[in-house]
């Protein structure tokens, strides 16, 4: 009995390095991020009738619709030697992960006040499994694409060893906005409803349906940079360039692009942080 009352007791706690070390924390938790990802991948699509199908049926069904109502009854062209299927397929493929990443890691932490509550683990690890199992879908999706390349007689040059770069982007701006919505929705739930409105105007601020180029013909030069700090205007339009080798992607829309990006990721990690200690209060 008194064996047992003196036996060493592990205690589990937040780690006090900081941001730092809240990064190296989770790294240190890796192998739990895989298993939060594919956690959330199986339930997905759990007692589903057509599972993994609906990754695909997402891009194509916008692929028809902004066809239809963009390219033959607007008269929106694509350029030349691009058919305008491919060419919406290339830009909603990173708009769909971005799309369905943010929209999971803004609601991650609420939806895991079960987990939270109970036991600690670095909690940076419930927004990004959340974007990680996003990119399952997207790797189904990006598969279709490249078949519909080749049903076309499209074949992708040299500048798809790009396409990782924009698939990177493409993730860490989802987590940029995802960090600080997942942080204030567990505090004020408005931002659950909030998020829906805010997505479907950031894809019409976005080049998906429509290249970049013609906005930027019709912004004078000074407001330009503006419409660059979307992050997302140079992941469509690098998407575009890294597959089709065709796009009105510059290097400062670029530059401007993953600078924001950077900006908002560093601060949602701050924010983050700052409000995880109340999580557990909070849920």
């Amino acid at each position: 009995m008194s064996a047992e009352l003196t036996a060493p007791v592990k205690v589990i706690a937040p780690g006090r390095g900081g941001l730092w070390g809240a990064l190296v924390e989770g790294w240190r938790a890796r192998e739990l991020l895989g298993f939060l990802a594919w956690r959330d991948v199986k339930v997905r699509y759990k007692q589903t009738f057509l599972g993994a199908a609906w990754a695909v049926l997402q891009p194509i069904t916008h692929m028809v619709i902004f066809t239809l109502i963009f390219n033959k009854v607007a008269g929106l062209k694509a350029p030349e030697g691009i058919p305008y299927p491919v060419y919406i397929f290339a830009a909603l493929l990173p708009w769909q992960l971005f799309h369905n990443s943010l929209s999971r890691s803004s609601d991650s932490v609420v939806a895991e006040a079960r987990l939270l509550t109970k036991v600690y683990f670095p909690r940076l690890l419930i927004p990004f499994a959340s974007v990680v199992s996003g990119l399952v879908d997207f790797a189904i999706s990006l598969v279709i694409l490249l078949v519909m390349m080749l049903c076309y007689g499209l074949t992708p040059g040299w500048t798809i060893l790009c396409l990782p770069v924009f698939v990177v982007l493409a993730v860490m701006s989802a987590l940029a906005v995802g960090l600080w919505l997942a942080a204030m929705n567990a505090k004020y739930r408005d931002f659950r409803y909030v998020v829906p409105f805010m997505l479907t105007i950031w894809m019409f601020v976005s080049p998906v349906a429509y290249p970049a180029a013609a906005v930027m013909e019709k912004l004078p030069p000074a407001w330009a940079w503006v419409y660059n700090l979307n992050p997302m205007a140079g992941v469509v339009e690098g998407f575009r360039w890294a597959l089709l080798g065709k796009s009105g992607l510059a290097p400062e829309m670029l530059l401007v692009s993953f600078a924001m990006v950077l900006v908002v990721f560093w601060g949602g990690l701050l924010y983050f942080r700052k409000m995880e200690r109340s999580f557990a209060d909070l849920l």
